[in-house]
């Protein structure tokens, strides 16, 4: 089933498989007819994914997207998508069933659907920088993730992953003249000022300098006013972007996302 809008077309995806890649986060795979005109060149892109409520039927989802009421709807990053199996890869941050779109994750098997709308183009597409900055929390890890495998194998800089344990590190293929660095912060739900504090202390490198950083908007609204104000990076260069907020459901950060714009 697919439904084509003036904006996009949405597609009920069937998960092939689904399994914890760290105690904190969840991989889920999805393959099937729906993704045989998936677009390629899209890891690190966002996508909307729909919901079905606990127990729903698909055929009864399946025409809830086609004619509502409208699924519980979130944003999400293309973490893989293979163009020779046709399997779509998207992690999901693990809080047990704290929220619909982990609950949804942590029930997810072989069978399992959703709906998705997207994806847009990966976040950064031209690698021509002397320096990189990458930076994640738990939420960013998989926009990260892809940019630091796109980059080129001879790319310099810095990455930085804040995650909930020790356990939480990924193994992702990047260059080697990336440092990285994992900084523990067992409680998500409070502020966190050790990303800020590390990039501050970085001895900040000459020539031109490109940015991936994302994560909860309190330090994302901090680490913006350092690259732009302190550093006078050029606009053109900084991909940097607020993914959640302590205490507020998506809805509700997004319309304070657009309230401060």
């Amino acid at each position: 089933m697919r439904k084509t809008t003036g904006r996009s077309s949405v597609r009920l995806l069937t998960v092939t498989k689904a399994w914890y890649l760290t105690p904190n986060m969840i991989r889920v795979v999805f393959a099937g007819p729906e993704l045989d005109a998936f677009p390629e060149g899209r890891n690190g892109g966002n996508c909307k994914l729909m919901f079905p409520e606990m127990d729903e039927a698909r055929d009864s989802f399946a025409a809830r997207l086609l004619n509502g009421p409208t699924p519980v709807r979130r944003t999400f990053t293309v973490r893989n998508f293979d163009a020779e199996t046709r399997e779509l890869s998207i992690d999901f941050v693990a809080h047990g069933d704290e929220g619909q779109a982990s609950r949804w994750a942590s029930h997810a098997k072989a069978g399992s659907f959703l709906g998705f709308a997207g994806p847009s183009g990966p976040k950064v597409t031209h690698f021509d920088a002397d320096w990189y900055l990458i930076a994640a929390d738990p939420s960013a890890i998989p926009v990260a993730a892809a940019t630091l495998e796109a980059m080129p194998r001879d790319a310099k800089g810095v990455a930085i992953f804040e995650i909930t344990s020790e356990q939480d590190r990924q193994t992702i293929d990047m260059p080697q003249g990336i440092d990285v660095h994992w900084l523990l912060h067992p409680d998500p739900h409070t502020a966190s000022t050790a990303q800020e504090t590390l990039i501050r202390s970085l001895e900040w490198p000459t020539g031109r300098v490109q940015t991936c950083i994302a994560g909860e908007s309190s330090v994302i609204r901090s680490l913006r006013a350092f690259l732009t104000q302190e550093k006078h990076l050029a606009r053109e260069d900084i991909y940097i972007s607020g993914y959640w907020k302590i205490g507020l459901v998506e809805d509700e950060h997004q319309r304070m996302k657009r309230a401060d714009t």
